[in-house]
Parts: structure tokens; sequence; C-alpha cells
């Protein structure tokens, strides 16, 4: 789909910033799209070419860095995770998500945003870097909902290798299901499936509480009928290119059936399961309190087996 774009539409302006540790230095990248603007941070080495990950955030309204503006705080996961790719000698792009930070020129109106164009996004992303002589080898690290983002960019635009972190394995419905389940008063509880039983239908509805406005509100309905048409698993299954599956043992968003069920859709990937990682990648326990302070927490290292697993499989796939 890029290649079809051409180049004419990406627009790229550096601002140098001190260099990191191993020669990487620190770059604000511009992407134009037909909607708007995108930013992101480019870490990358004078000399290459070198491979090069980029990094796509998962739900909601969330940075570049890993971090979403509905929470008190930061997390950093993604910046921590260039980082340390960073250390290995792997370049990365990260990148706001459209409507957010650098990337607030490109918002839409709520209601008009389609999972499509995440998926574009991160496809002209590919088309930049695979332009771009100093990266070798292009691989797409998804986290969360990034990483059905990835699966489908990854297709489109032609990717060496693709990593899943803590990403689903079943439709965003069936994930939400669990979540809310003993979650919810009876009447919301009923209320909730009636809402998804239309949505899955392909129909919106006005007819929504106002408890349950944030998942369900009007403005977002056409977003998540055009998600839910996806399938993780079968999106996965219909790519053939050196893929990495991690989830985290203390991941309270999504669970290890949801890595067995993508493992399940392409036997021929590597499958590693981290203990004490949760959802957004750090050593985190299983106690929920400890969990949920850990989102809002910059300071937490990343899950120390994250990086070599990596790193393993890339070296494993060639791609050095």
């Amino acid at each position: 789909m890029c290649a079809r774009l051409g180049l004419n539409l990406l627009w790229i302006l550096v601002f140098c910033c001190p260099c990191l540790a191993m020669g990487l230095s620190a770059n604000e990248v511009l992407l134009d799209t037909p909607t708007g603007r995108l930013a992101g941070t480019l870490l990358h080495a004078a000399d290459g070419p070198r491979p090069v990950a980029l990094l796509i955030a998962g739900s909601g309204p969330t940075d570049r860095d890993g971090n979403s503006r509905l929470l008190p705080g930061k997390n950093d996961s993604l910046r921590l995770l260039a980082e340390a790719l960073a250390g290995e000698g792997i370049a990365s792009l990260r990148y706001d998500k459209r409507g957010l930070g650098g990337s607030s020129g490109a918002a839409l109106r709520e209601s008009k945003l389609r999972f499509g164009h995440l998926v574009d996004d991160a496809e002209r992303w590919v088309a930049w870097l695979r332009a771009d002589a100093r990266f070798s080898r292009i691989v797409v690290v998804g986290h969360s909902e990034g990483a059905l983002i990835g699966t489908l960019a990854a297709r489109e635009a032609g990717a060496d290798a693709l990593v899943l972190l803590a990403g689903a394995g079943r439709g965003y419905f069936a994930v939400l299901r669990e979540q809310l389940r003993g979650r919810l008063p009876e009447v919301l509880a009923q209320k909730s499936e009636g809402i998804m039983a239309e949505l899955e239908a392909g129909r919106t509805t006005e007819d929504v509480p106002k408890e349950l406005a944030a998942l369900f509100r009007p403005s977002v309905q056409p977003y998540l009928i055009s998600l839910i048409r996806h399938d993780p698993a079968r999106e996965l299954a219909a790519l053939r290119i050196p893929t990495l599956i991690v989830q985290g043992e203390t991941d309270i968003q999504v669970k290890f059936e949801d890595a067995g069920r993508l493992f399940a859709a392409r036997p021929d990937a590597r499958q590693v399961l981290l203990p004490g990682m949760n959802h957004i990648l750090k050593l985190v326990p299983a106690e929920r309190a400890l969990q949920l302070a850990s989102y809002s927490d910059p300071t937490l290292p990343l899950a120390p087996g994250l990086v070599p697993a990596i790193m393993d499989f890339l070296r494993d796939s060639g791609i050095k």
C-alpha cells in the first residue's frame, strides 16, 4: 500500500540531540500523511547499515514512550525498550500516535478515526525506514494493540521480522469481556453485552449508560467496529516472516492463552514466556495494587529477560 503512496507523501526534519551511548543519536523525525503530520524519535548510529526496530504503542491515547494521557504518571516502557535496544546496536523509531504530542496535527475527530488509520500510519513509517540506506533490516515491534497493528503493517509494508509484546490472541471484545467479568453490576453487565452485540453486527447505538461511556460512547463506536473485524491469530497466520511472541507471567490485561493462540496460528514462530513481566514490560509482582502503581512509575526497569529474548531471536533470524 505504502509503495503506491510514493515517497512524495513523506517528509522528514531532523533535529540532532546529544549522542547517546554506543554512538547513537536521538533525532526528532516528522512524517507527512494525507491527514496530518506524525512525529517520532529515531535512535540511530552514524555508521551502518544497521537493523532498525519500529516500535508501535498500544491502545488508547499512548505516546511514543508508551505513556497514556489517561494515567496520572509515566511508565516510559517504550523509551526504555528503545534505549535498551540501542545498547545492543539496534536502531529504533518510535512515534506518537495521531492526535498526541508531536502528532497532534494529525488528530481526527473520534467519530472519524478507524483502526485502518493506525495501520496505515505504521505502514508509512516502515516505508520511510525502507527507503533510508542507513537501515539494513526492519523489525516491527508491536506492544498490546500495537501487536495487531504491527502484524497488519508488517504484512502490507514488507517488514523483515515481527515481535509481538503482550499482544492479544483473541478479538478485542473477547479480551474486554474477560476484563469486565465480575466487575460490573448485573444490569450494566447485561447492557454491556447488548452494546457489544450491536457493534459486532456492525451497528452503532446511542443507548449507552454514562457508566459505560468510557468504553462505548457513540463517537468511539465506529472505531470499535473497524477494530473487531480483525482476529489477531487469523491475521498472524497469514504472515510469513520470522516472528517472536513474548508474553509476561504477571500481565493482568493479556493472558498466556493469548500467546498460546498466536503460537497455534504460527507454530513456526518463537514463543517466550517471561516470569514476572507485566503488561507494560516491567518486572512487577501479581498483586493488583502493585500492578496498577507500575503503570505510572518510570523508575521501574524493564523485565530483565525481555531484551535478551529479542536479541536472541534477531540473531537466530539472521538480523544483525
